[in-house]
């Protein structure tokens, strides 16, 4: 895995813990880029950390359920995926426009004590996910590229087909995968998916059952 000019091999190029930022229905996922447009001075300062060290910062979702630490914080979902600030920019007005590129995804095994104002925690990284293009060739692309454009047909929308055509397969699942409209719950469902296959099915039938409720709801508005 290359996120830009660094590479990921193996565990050892690897932390054994990050910073984490916690966002509701936000998906990074290996080889996707993230645009991040941050503000809250915790943040913001978590940038400056990541900037001047490793450049990593773990994407992770708030616990589905809604549970609150005693402190009111949120509690976390147990698996995130870990990004390299490859693209930092300052607007003049407080605020950076970053770009992460999602490397590996983590299962957290402890979050960690600390006196920064932003959370930290200890990572079990997926070392599958190091290597691209495994179980790629195992997607069914036809099945995928014909659920994509049922929703977009279905929601007047259009797309570059020529660059879509041309993606690899892997590239392709996690793209639409993070492009996706759906909530936290099927962000979830996806950045948990096992493998590629698994996740491009689960993307086509988040997809189907919304085609579905959509088909549903016009119905009953014409009775």
């Amino acid at each position: 895995m290359q996120a830009g000019n660094a590479f990921y091999r193996r565990q050892e190029d690897l932390p054994q813990e990050a910073a984490v930022f916690p966002l509701t229905a936000a998906l990074l996922l290996p080889g996707g880029r993230m645009p991040l447009n941050i503000f809250e001075p915790r943040y913001l300062e978590m940038v400056d950390a990541a900037l001047a060290s490793t450049r990593l910062i773990g994407m992770i979702q708030p616990r589905l359920d809604g549970a609150l630490r005693e402190d009111g914080e949120p509690e976390l979902c147990e698996t995130g995926c870990l990004g390299r600030i490859t693209s930092f920019a300052e607007t003049g007005d407080g605020r950076y426009l970053v770009s992460l590129q999602g490397i590996c995804r983590f299962r957290v095994t402890e979050e960690l004590p600390v006196r920064t104002p932003y959370r930290r925690c200890r990572l079990m990284p997926f070392l599958a996910d190091l290597d691209e293009d495994k179980g790629a060739e195992r997607v069914d692309r036809a099945a995928l590229l014909k659920c994509f454009r049922s929703y977009l047909e279905a929601n007047g929308l259009e797309a570059d087909w020529d660059n879509i055509s041309r993606a690899e397969n892997a590239t392709l699942v996690n793209a639409l995968s993070m492009m996706s409209p759906y909530g936290a719950a099927e962000k979830q469902a996806l950045l948990e998916a096992p493998d590629l296959k698994t996740r491009a099915e689960t993307l086509i039938a988040i997809t189907e059952m919304s085609l579905a409720r959509e088909r549903d709801d016009f119905s009953s508005s014409l009775q």
